[in-house]
């Protein structure tokens, strides 16, 4: 008989955290930049997402989310694009030094 136990669990298990986040109550306007934003007006537009995110109760599976998955836009689990980036790079780097 097969051992059921060591199968994966349902791919919903994998995305289920999403339904908790704080961003379902917020436009995606706020986490998703419009093509040419920059300066201050994106500086500021971020800084709103990151509060939203910073009472969010599944930030680190969202933040986790963003950096295995590499997501290329927006802010997620509180960091912008240009801080995953930047996470992904350290954690490649740590992997290499290791």
């Amino acid at each position: 008989m097969a051992e059921i136990s060591r199968l994966p669990g349902p791919v919903a298990d994998l995305w289920e955290w999403q339904y908790d986040g704080a961003c379902r109550r917020t436009g995606a306007e706020v986490f998703f930049h419009p093509e040419g934003e920059r300066g201050s007006a994106r500086r500021m537009r971020d800084n709103a997402a990151k509060e939203v995110c910073a009472s969010c109760p599944v930030l680190t599976q969202c933040r986790e989310h963003s950096i295995v998955t590499r997501e290329p836009f927006g802010v997620w689990g509180g960091m912008t694009e240009d801080e995953r980036e930047a996470a992904v790079a350290l954690r490649e780097g740590a992997q290499r030094a290791s």
